[in-house]
């Protein structure tokens, strides 16, 4: 169901990807340039950032709220607005309760939420004049539900969830199409961390084709691949007993 306005071609739109220096940020951006749309990346490697050919680089670290500002301006300045803001930043360590860290588990919050706060807080003010644009939120299939080892990564995927449910109903009235974008396994340097199988496991040019997709559709809840996430949609939806038990008998944990 389309609850979005479509994108119907990307020629000469402005978008801002937030975390493109890999994973799926990057190959989303590389994805736009090449449909023609006007693409300025963000992250804290220069270097990273530069080798994206035809892309405006904007370095920056998410979590510093003052940079966030000053490259919104310079996007306003020289693009005079903006029709997609992609916020891919994120962190993510393995982390289980007899384990805990507070500074790993704070960094993920900094990182995934806070960051993404950052962001909305320069280009809200941008797209609610415009009365048009989109917000796309990269989130996880970490935040449908409690999973073994994400204790510090989920509850910030599951705010981003909220968060974007909360936006859509503000921003929809403005004509402004909001987004959730749930991947499942995606090969990338933060999934690479995990010692475990993991199912349905794609690459970032696969994850960006999906996420195109789903927005260009008008999806407010983009999730892939299907044949995965469908699954663990169903699991969220059985009592907590049951959830658990099936969860720790997949998983091993």
């Amino acid at each position: 169901m389309s609850l979005n306005p479509h994108i119907d071609g990307w020629n000469g739109r402005r978008v801002w990807v937030i975390g493109a220096s890999t994973g799926i940020g990057r190959a989303t951006a590389i994805a736009l340039l090449q449909r023609g749309a006007r693409v300025a990346v963000s992250a804290r490697s220069a270097q990273a950032l530069q080798s994206i050919d035809g892309a405006l680089p904007l370095p920056l670290d998410a979590t510093d709220a003052a940079a966030v500002q000053t490259a919104m301006q310079t996007l306003q300045r020289d693009w005079g607005g903006l029709d997609l803001l992609l916020y891919c930043a994120g962190t993510y360590r393995p982390m289980r309760a007899t384990a805990f860290d507070l500074a790993s588990a704070l960094q993920h919050d900094d990182v995934n939420y806070r960051g993404a706060l950052h962001a909305l807080a320069a280009v809200l003010p941008v797209l609610t004049a415009q009365r048009a644009g989109h917000i796309a939120l990269v989130s996880s299939v970490a935040g449908f539900g409690g999973l073994p080892q994400a204790l510090a990564y989920g509850p910030t995927k599951a705010a981003l969830i909220n968060l974007a449910e909360t936006l859509y109903l503000d921003l929809h009235p403005l004509g402004i199409g909001v987004h959730v974008i749930n991947p499942g396994f995606v090969e990338t340097p933060l999934t690479a961390q995990n010692t475990f199988a993991m199912p349905a496991l794609i690459t970032p040019e696969q994850a960006a084709q999906a996420l195109l997709q789903g927005l260009e559709a008008g999806r407010f809840d983009i999730h892939f691949p299907r044949r995965f996430t469908l699954w663990l949609k169903l699991l969220r939806l059985l009592p907590r007993g049951l959830y658990f038990s099936l969860i720790s008998r997949f998983t091993g944990l």
